[in-house]
Order: structure tokens, then C-alpha cells, then sequence
């Protein structure tokens, strides 16, 4: 179940994020760029793959400089719904903190390679559409094995 990981985290009953759910392809790609003031403020950057949003916590936040790398730390994956939300989650909750859109639009995978087979391969490549980020961008994986937190492989 792809967002398993993600729902057995937070309580619903107590949090304002959303349940969520897989969505089908064939709608554009979303991506969206979201400051999260939590424990320590960071930017989730999530990518629409296979109807989730596959996420990773950047402690700098993005960069439109090319010369710049930044540091990305994957997380479990959230639901497209995720994209929308901004608010509180409540302190002593999984994420709490204050959450707001930073940066949402759509985007395209770079070459023949779908999004899926270039993450699993360690490398993705992708052009984004949004208000403030535009242009390619490259997400590689450094060293460790392929997946996320507590799954052995993708």
C-alpha cells in the first residue's frame, strides 16, 4: 500500500492533513515546494510519481543556481491532496508545525526514461513549471541503497 507509511504517522483525528488517496495518471505531473516550520524549518519538495507525492526534506530549501547543490533527505511519500495543504499540525504530532505552499506547479521527466525507472536507478531528471521554480533540475541519490526509510528496495 503506497501511503502506508505515511497514514500509520499521524492521527487524523487530531491533525488537519489530509487522509488522502493514490490518484490515476493522466493528468499532469504536479510538484510542489513547501516550508515547514517544524522542529527545524525546512522545505519539503514533493514530485508527483505513480499517484503519490514522492517527498524529500531539503534543510536549505531549493536554489535556482546551478552551482548550488543542496541536500535532500527522502521521507514517505504523500498524497496528492498533500499538495494543497498548508496549515498547523499540532505540536507533539509527526511534522507539527506551521506548513504553507511555497512553490506548486507541474513538470515533465527529461528523456525516455519514465520518473519511476530514473528514481529507482538513483537519478531524475526533470523540468519544472511553477511560479518561482523553472528550468531542469537533478535529483541524485549518494551512496545507500535504493528506497526510502524502512523499505528495502523500489
Amino acid at each position: 500500500m503506497p501511503l502506508e507509511s505515511y497514514r500509520q504517522k499521524r492521527d487524523f483525528d487530531q491533525t488537519p492533513e489530509p487522509r488522502g488517496r493514490t490518484r490515476r495518471a493522466g493528468k499532469k505531473r504536479l510538484f510542489v515546494v513547501q516550508k515547514h516550520d517544524a522542529s527545524h524549518l525546512h522545505y519539503d519538495f514533493r514530485l508527483e510519481i505513480n499517484g503519490v507525492l514522492v517527498s524529500w526534506a531539503v534543510p536549505k530549501g531549493p536554489t535556482l543556481d546551478s552551482s548550488s547543490k543542496r541536500f535532500a533527505t527522502m521521507t514517505e511519500d504523500h498524497p496528492v491532496d498533500y499538495a494543497d495543504f498548508e496549515g498547523v499540525i499540532p505540536k507533539g504530532h509527526y511534522g507539527g508545525g506551521t506548513i504553507m505552499v511555497w512553490d506548486k506547479g507541474t513538470y515533465e521527466p527529461e528523456g525516455d526514461i519514465t520518473s519511476e525507472k530514473q528514481l529507482n536507478h538513483g537519478e531524475l531528471k526533470f523540468e519544472l513549471h511553477g511560479k518561482k521554480l523553472r528550468g531542469s533540475f537533478v535529483v541524485i541519490r549518494m551512496g545507500g541503497p535504493a528506497g526510502k526509510p524502512g523499505e528495502k528496495s523500489r
